[in-house]
C-alpha cells in the first residue's frame, strides 16, 4: 500500500467538522473509500442499538437492548442480535455501531441506559456478547462501546471519570472484557469523556495497555463521532481509526514525516482494520442489497419483548385478566396509537410507520418517535365484545371519570429518554411536552377512581413509583419495539407468562444513589470530575454494601405461575490452582397452574478478606416448565470463563487472583437476601 492509501483508512470521509452532511453513502453515519485497485471494499458505518439506524431505511424497531438484557437469555439475545445483522447486511452496511455496554447502574438517570444491557458486568457481557457474535456472522463488523466510564449523558464530552484501578477493572471493564473475549468483537469505540484525567480516545493505559494488551484485541479502535481529541498523542495511544472525518489524522502524515509518530504505528492501525474485515469476511461475501425479512424480524421482535417485559407486581392476582372483562380503559402515552422508543443515535425507523412530537427540550437533538404499534387496538382484539375506550391522560379527572365507569383501568405511563441528555429525576418526568403532564398525579387519580387499576411502563430504565401501593399490578414494558402492541396484549391477558428479570435495581429514591445529584459541568469545555468512589460496587452491590432496601432489586420479576427450588448441592473442584470451578444443581418445579419460565441465579459471596461487596453474581439459567412438571438443572461456575467469577482484581500483580479464605454459594430467584438460600461453603487455600 502506498501512503496516501493508508491514511485513507485510518480517517472517516466526512469533510466538515461539525455534523454530518446527508445523504452519507447508503445512508449511514459514517463511510471509509475503499481501494478498489486492492480490492478493498467501502467501509458503511451505522447506528443500530435497537435496530438498523440513521438515514438507512425502515427497518426492524427492536425492543430496548435493556429489555433482551431483562430476558436473562443469550439464545435469545443472539436472535437479537441476528435480526440487526442481518438488516445491516440486506442494506449494505458492514459496520455496526451498537454495542453500548457502559454500566448506567452508576448513573440510572443517563438518557442511553435503554441501550445498555444493566448493571452487572457479568450479565452485560453475555448479552452484549450475543448480541455481537450474532451481527459479525452476517459479516458485519460489530462494535462496543464507549470505552470506558461513558455512564453519564451530562457533559459527556469534558466529564472526568475518577476510578480506582481494581474498581474500574471488577465493574466497567469487565463488561467489556467479557464481550471482547467471548463475541470476538472486531471493533471497540473509544469515548468522549476523560478517565483519570486523560481523554479516552488518546488514553493508552486503557487503550494499549488493558484492551490490546491485557486482552490481546486484534481489532481497531474507532473514535467516537468527533471524540479525537489529538494526532500524535491520540494514535501512539492506541487510537486506530478517526471518526467521521479527518479533523486531527489528516495531519497523521506529517506527524509520522516529523517523527512524532512512528511509521510502524500506522501500519499498525491499517493492519488492524484490515485484519478486522478478513476476520469477518467482508473480502470473501460482498453483501447482496435486498428487502428485509421484515414479518419474520417483526416475530422475534415480539418474543423479545414478551421474553423481557417484568411483570413488578400483581395484587390478588389483577392479572391476568379474563375473556369475561367487559368494559377497560386505556390512559396516556398515545395507547391508543403506539408505543415509545428512544432517541439518539440509536433511534430506528420503523418498518410500521412511526408518530413523532417534533424536538423536545432543547438543547436534546433526537425527535421523540412513538411506533405504530397500538396497545388499545391489540387489548380490544383480545375482548372483542368488550367496550374499550381511550383517554389521553392529559388531565387527570378525564381520566379518573373514564376509570370509574370501567370495570378495569389500564394507565400506560411513560419516560422518554435520549442520547445527549440525562432525565432529572427518578420520577416520571414529561420531557416531552410544552405543559408537562404530571403522570404520578395521574395514576393516583385513576387509582382513586378505579380500584382495579393495572400500570404498564414505557421507559429505558428504573422510575420510582410513588403510587405503587394504590395499583393492583405493575407491568415493566420497557420501549418495546415496533411490535410491542401486541407483545403487551398477549401478557396482560396471559397468552404469554412474564417471565423477564430486572437487570437494573430500582432505587427507591435518589437518595438511595451514590451521587443523588449528577455532578454537572461548568462550561462545554473544562473538564469536572465525576468521581466513581462505589468502584466495584455498582447497582445491587451497592444496595447490599450499604444494606440499603430498594423498590425492587436487581433480578427480580414476578409470574402467572409459582416456582420451587429443591435439593440444592454444591459440587465443587478446587483441586488445581489452574482451574478452580464449582457447580450447583437443583430440582426446579412449576408448582403452578400454567407454564412459565424461571430464572435460577447462582450469587457468591467472596472471604471477608477480599474486600468485596457481600454478593455477585456468578451465573444462571433460564429454563421454562409446564405446569406440575420439574427439571434437575446444573450450573457450572468456571474461574477460566472470561468473566473471572470466583477472582478479584489485584492491582500490585497487575492480574486478577482467587483470594484466600471461604465462599459461600447462594441459590435464588432474585439479588435480594431474602429470596436466596445458602448452598454451601468450600474454602481455598489454608
Amino acid at each position: 500500500m502506498t501512503q496516501a492509501q493508508k491514511l485513507q483508512m485510518v480517517q472517516g470521509a466526512v469533510t466538515t467538522n461539525s455534523t454530518i452532511v446527508p445523504p452519507l453513502p447508503r445512508g449511514g453515519e459514517g463511510w471509509i473509500q475503499g481501494i478498489p485497485a486492492l480490492s478493498i471494499p467501502d467501509l458503511y458505518f451505522a447506528d443500530g442499538s435497537v435496530g438498523v439506524g440513521n438515514q438507512v431505511g425502515p427497518a426492524t424497531a427492536l425492543p430496548s437492548s435493556i429489555a433482551s438484557a431483562a430476558g436473562w437469555d443469550t439464545t435469545a439475545a443472539y436472535s437479537y442480535g441476528q435480526v440487526m445483522g442481518t438488516e445491516l447486511s440486506d442494506y449494505g452496511i458492514n459496520v455496526n455501531l451498537g454495542g453500548n455496554i457502559n454500566l448506567i447502574g452508576r448513573e440510572p438517570r443517563d438518557g442511553r441506559t435503554f441501550e445498555t444491557k444493566g448493571e452487572d458486568p457479568i450479565l452485560a457481557g453475555k448479552i452484549a456478547a450475543a448480541h455481537l457474535k450474532a451481527i459479525q456472522a452476517a459479516h458485519v463488523i460489530a462494535d462496543i462501546k464507549h470505552f470506558a466510564f461513558n455512564d453519564q449523558e451530562t457533559g459527556r464530552t469534558t466529564a472526568n471519570a475518577i476510578i480506582d484501578e481494581r474498581g474500574g477493572r471488577e465493574s466497567d471493564l469487565l463488561a467489556f472484557e467479557i464481550g471482547v473475549a467471548d463475541a470476538n468483537v472486531q471493533s471497540v469505540m473509544c469515548s468522549y469523556n476523560l478517565t483519570n484525567g486523560t481523554y479516552s480516545c488518546e488514553n493508552p493505559h486503557l487503550i494499549n495497555q488493558v484492551l490490546k494488551g491485557d486482552w490481546a484485541f486484534p481489532g481497531f479502535v474507532m473514535s467516537d463521532w468527533w471524540a479525537t481529541p489529538s494526532t500524535a498523542a491520540a494514535a501512539n495511544a492506541g487510537l486506530d481509526q478517526e471518526q467521521p472525518n479527518e479533523q486531527y489524522f489528516s495531519l497523521l502524515g506529517a506527524a509520522i514525516q516529523n517523527g512524532q509518530v512512528p511509521q510502524s504505528r500506522l501500519d499498525n492501525m491499517v493492519h488492524r482494520i484490515l485484519r478486522a474485515m478478513f476476520e469477518v469476511g467482508l473480502f470473501d461475501y460482498s453483501p447482496t442489497i435486498q428487502p428485509i425479512p421484515a414479518a419474520a424480524d417483526a416475530a422475534i421482535a415480539q418474543q423479545v419483548e414478551e421474553n423481557g417485559a417484568v411483570l413488578l407486581k400483581n395484587a390478588n392476582a389483577a392479572l391476568p385478566l379474563g375473556a369475561s372483562v367487559k368494559s377497560i380503559a386505556v390512559i396516556g402515552s398515545h395507547a391508543d396509537i403506539g408505543v415509545l422508543s428512544g432517541g439518539g443515535s440509536a433511534q430506528v425507523t420503523p418498518v410500521g410507520g412511526e408518530f413523532t412530537e417534533g424536538k423536545p427540550c432543547p438543547p436534546c437533538f433526537a425527535t421523540v418517535v412513538w411506533d405504530l404499534s397500538s396497545p388499545m387496538k391489540a387489548i380490544q382484539a383480545m375482548v372483542p365484545g368488550a367496550t374499550v375506550q381511550f383517554d389521553d391522560g392529559t388531565a387527570s379527572a378525564s381520566a379518573a371519570s373514564l376509570a370509574a365507569s370501567s370495570q378495569v383501568a389500564i394507565v400506560f405511563v411513560s419516560q422518554w429518554e435520549s442520547e445527549d441528555i440525562d432525565v432529572p429525576s427518578l420520577n416520571l418526568t414529561d420531557l416531552i411536552h410544552a405543559t408537562p403532564i404530571d403522570q404520578d398525579t395521574l395514576v393516583s387519580a385513576v387509582a382513586a377512581a378505579n380500584p382495579n387499576t393495572i400500570v404498564v411502563i414505557e421507559s429505558g430504565g428504573a422510575i420510582v413509583m410513588p403510587w405503587l401501593d394504590q395499583v393492583k399490578a405493575v407491568l415493566e414494558a420497557w420501549y418495546p419495539g415496533q411490535s410491542g402492541g401486541p407483545a403487551i396484549a398477549d401478557l396482560l391477558f396471559g397468552k404469554t407468562n412474564p417471565s423477564g428479570k430486572l437487570p437494573i435495581t430500582f432505587p427507591a429514591s435518589v437518595d438511595q444513589l451514590p451521587r443523588p445529584t449528577i455532578p454537572q459541568p461548568p462550561d462545554n469545555v473544562t473538564p469536572f470530575p465525576v468521581n466513581y468512589f462505589e468502584g466495584f460496587n455498582v447497582g445491587y452491590k451497592w444496595y447490599d454494601a450499604n444494606q440499603l432496601t430498594p423498590l425492587f432489586p436487581f433480578g427480580y420479576g414476578l409470574s402467572y405461575t409459582t416456582f420451587s427450588f429443591r435439593d440444592a448441592a454444591l459440587v465443587n473442584n478446587l483441586s488445581t490452582a489452574s482451574n478452580p470451578n464449582f457447580q450447583v444443581s437443583f430440582t426446579l418445579s412449576n408448582t403452578g397452574t400454567v407454564a412459565g419460565a424461571e430464572v435460577g441465579q447462582v450469587y457468591l459471596g467472596l472471604p471477608a478478606s477480599a474486600g468485596e461487596p457481600p454478593r455477585r453474581l456468578v451465573g444462571w439459567q433460564k429454563v421454562t416448565l409446564q405446569p406440575g412438571t420439574s427439571q434437575t438443572i446444573s450450573i457450572k461456575v468456571d474461574e477460566n470463563d472470561s468473566s473471572h467469577p470466583l477472582s478479584i482484581w489485584d492491582p500490585t500483580s497487575g492480574a486478577w487472583a482467587v483470594a484466600p479464605g471461604q465462599y459461600t454459594v447462594y441459590l435464588g430467584n432474585s439479588s435480594s437476601a431474602a429470596s436466596l438460600t445458602t448452598v454451601g461453603t468450600f474454602t481455598v487455600g489454608s
